[in-house]
């Protein structure tokens, strides 16, 4: 994705698109799975903590990013796909590797539906499963 289809993306969201703030998206859109605080500090040396934090809640607030808790005690952010209409159907289920703590997408699996009592509604789905990744599995296999 280029940064003018970036761009486009935050002006209709109505998010004012700066230089650090394109520079995240990018880097959330090419990651190929989700990502932590952390991990977006040690891939984007040139921005602070601060700024990080206020763009991703900025993301957020502007439903262009989902939120992943997998239980690694970092909350992971990946790039909403859906970039119009964040819902539901833009959800996956999300595996959880817990020898290497990677965390990956799943988007050719269905979230389970789940009837709800009249009255509920989904804003969110959370949906990790947890086990031994791959490449951690041949690791131990040999």
């Amino acid at each position: 994705m280029t940064f003018d289809d970036i761009e486009k993306v935050f002006l209709r969201r109505n998010v004012r698109p700066t230089a650090n703030r394109m520079v995240i998206m990018r880097e959330l859109l090419c990651a190929g799975a989700p990502l932590s605080m952390a991990d977006l500090e040690a891939r984007l040396v040139t921005i602070d903590k601060s700024g990080l934090s206020r763009s991703l809640g900025l993301f957020a607030a502007n439903h262009m990013v989902h939120i992943i808790e997998d239980g690694s005690g970092a909350a992971k952010y990946e790039a909403c796909p859906g970039h119009d209409d964040h819902s539901v159907g833009d959800m996956h289920p999300h595996f959880h590797c817990e020898v290497c703590g990677m965390t990956f997408c799943l988007e050719n699996i269905a979230v389970p539906q789940v009837s709800l009592p009249d009255g509920y509604s989904v804003n969110s789905i959370n949906y990790v499963i947890k086990g031994m990744c791959a490449e951690c599995r041949n690791q131990h296999d040999c």
